[in-house]
């Protein structure tokens, strides 16, 4: 009986879901997707175009423009992929840092951080409050979620710009950073909107938390599969294995109220510098000498992050709503502010005492994507928010904002990698497109 409930149950999921035509057109796109990863990847390289566009793209046509996939479907699908891709993404970006660079770059991404944050947050909240006649708590909610950049576009971004290691940790901090003020700030507002009492000490201490205790989260996990990763590998197809412990950091730091990026941030970071760890902390009570991940297992980590970059971002574009014209031109009008705003905030932080370039200060005030951090602070806001109506205005809004910033970041960096570098330094350290 229960085996014939089985079969019923099964055979009204196919029918009631997706035609075995359909889900093989999804396969097929899946595999065009996998060839086209690389292909954009190679036209950055060359052009460079952000391949995150062309993706964004592709998710617009198999998703709002024709309905080919339909997003609505794929909700828990979408936050899995989109987590799962941040941890890696950031994971695989800390085994690439040393603590020498880090102490180098920390104070300057610690000021960019705080002033593009603060002064982000302000303008949308005026403009939410003053012009669109918003809330000013819901205006200042969307001010906190606007705040930061996407560590998903930055993190490849930099990486494929060949940026200096001082800049590309300094970008690459901010959007850590950041996405720790968005998540903290506008959850505490959003909470303040539904409950009308705010407390700045428990935000205080939210942010302490998430920074400090996630970071000595990620080291202490580094230090342990350092010490035992040698025996890890005596187990058969065990490659797979370090990421798998990324996961699980990441979601400890979560389940505790911690910040899991900072967490998967901090333990690749661990990694990276095991050997300065180990003769510092680990020398006299350890005989053994951690082990490194190895060329294969680096390797293997870049591929998944192209992958899963790839996907996240067909997804973003398939979750932009373009049934209504209003938030698409406010979230443009924003996105421009952003932009222009970007540019003297990069100045007065980045100050001559850090010896960045002006070339690379360019690229720093054309990278201010958002992404991953705004749109899953966006969808929640819905449920925060009395008023549905405007909860889904809010969205449509920060969708917007995402897909246009990411436009932009794409526009404005083949302009720039196309300016003639006039100094011997800075022709040194970039490659100029022909």
């Amino acid at each position: 009986m229960d085996e014939a409930s089985n079969i019923e149950s099964l055979s009204h999921s196919i029918s009631t879901g997706l035609s075995s035509s359909k889900i093989g057109l999804i396969i097929a796109i899946i595999g065009v997707l996998i060839f086209a990863a690389h292909l954009f990847s190679a036209i950055f390289s060359k052009r460079r175009i952000p391949d995150v566009l062309f993706l964004i793209i592709i998710g617009l046509v198999i998703g709002p423009l024709t309905h080919i996939v339909d997003s609505e479907k794929l909700t828990l699908l979408g936050g899995i992929l989109s987590a799962v891709t941040l941890v890696l993404i950031l994971f695989e970006s800390g085994i690439q840092m040393s603590f020498n660079n880090l102490k180098d770059s920390f104070k300057p991404s610690l000021k960019l951080t705080a002033a593009n944050f603060v002064f982000s947050a302000i303008a949308v909240w005026l403009v939410g409050w003053q012009v669109l006649k918003i809330d000013p708590a819901i205006s200042l909610m969307l001010g906190f979620v606007l705040g930061g950049t996407a560590s998903a576009v930055v993190i490849p971004t930099v990486r494929q710009l060949k940026m200096s290691q001082k800049s590309s940790t300094i970008l690459i901090l901010e959007a850590a950073i950041g996405n720790v003020f968005s998540i903290v700030l506008a959850l505490a507002l959003l909470e303040a909107i539904k409950s009308n009492h705010l407390e700045f000490g428990m935000i205080f201490g939210q942010i302490f938390s998430s920074f400090i205790l996630a970071t000595l989260i990620g080291l202490i996990g580094s230090i342990f599969w350092a010490l035992i990763l040698d025996k890890v590998r005596e187990i058969k197809y065990s490659v797979l294995t370090t990421p798998g412990f990324v996961f699980i950091i990441y979601g400890i730091n979560e389940w505790m109220g911690y910040s899991g990026a900072i967490a998967a941030l901090a333990f690749g970071i661990g990694m990276a510098n095991i050997d300065a760890i180990y003769d510092f902390l680990l020398k006299k009570s350890i005989k053994k000498r951690p082990a490194h991940l190895n060329e294969t297992e680096s390797a293997l980590f870049s591929e998944l992050v192209l992958l899963l970059k790839t996907f996240f971002f067909v997804y973003v574009g398939m979750s932009i709503q373009l049934y209504t014209w209003r938030p698409i031109v406010i979230g443009l009008c924003i996105t421009v502010m952003l932009y222009l705003l970007r540019i003297p905030v990069v100045q007065i932080a980045i100050n001559k005492k850090y010896d960045i370039s002006k070339k690379e200060k360019k690229y720093m005030s054309a990278i201010d994507p958002k992404g991953l951090t705004a749109a899953v602070l966006a969808t929640q806001a819905v449920a925060y928010i009395p008023d549905l109506e405007v909860g889904f205005f809010i969205r449509n809004i920060v969708f917007s904002v995402i897909l246009f910033s990411i436009v932009i970041n794409a526009i404005l960096i083949p302009l720039i990698s196309r300016q003639k570098v006039f100094s011997n330094t800075e022709s040194n350290n970039y490659d100029v497109a022909d």
